[in-house]
């Protein structure tokens, strides 16, 4: 089993490395050219700048029972058709349950914005964010760590 994370502007990749040190799962930091990313105690792979290069490596790395970190619901929907556990940057699961509605969201903004629609952008991150994925994180690296 391992930890993959779509690394591009991800807020969390310390605390997922630091949690997969403490349960020594390989964790591996995705990025492209832009966006190169570096950290003790995870491997990196880095591919060129393209649309959804970092997405489709990923999706051609996940195996079953893998965790997957990522905001992309698009990836997060392929790789639970792989049969990986895919969290959010939040803390919350993507499920077979909730990755439909996900996906009709961010086709309705899209099109919204393609209408001249402005949508807001995310808020600032906060402390209560972070601790939220430590928990989420850390509860799916005990069950799949120790069964």
């Amino acid at each position: 089993m391992n930890v993959l994370i779509d690394a591009d502007a991800c807020p969390v990749v310390d605390i997922a490395v630091s949690l997969c040190r403490e349960f020594q799962v390989l964790c591996i930091l995705l990025c492209d050219t832009a966006h190169t990313i570096h950290r003790n105690g995870a491997n990196t792979l880095i591919f060129d700048k393209g649309a959804d290069s970092v997405d489709f490596a990923l999706v051609n790395r996940v195996s079953p029972g893998d965790i997957v970190i990522t905001q992309d619901y698009g990836l997060a929907a392929m790789c639970l058709a792989k049969r990986a556990r895919v969290l959010h940057q939040d803390g919350w699961e993507y499920t077979q349950s909730n990755i439909s509605g996900l996906l009709e969201q961010r086709h309705a903004a899209r099109c919204f914005r393609a209408a001249g629609g402005r949508t807001k952008g995310p808020t600032k991150r906060t402390s209560a964010q972070n601790e939220l994925f430590a928990q989420a994180l850390r509860a799916m690296l005990q069950q799949t760590v120790h069964g």
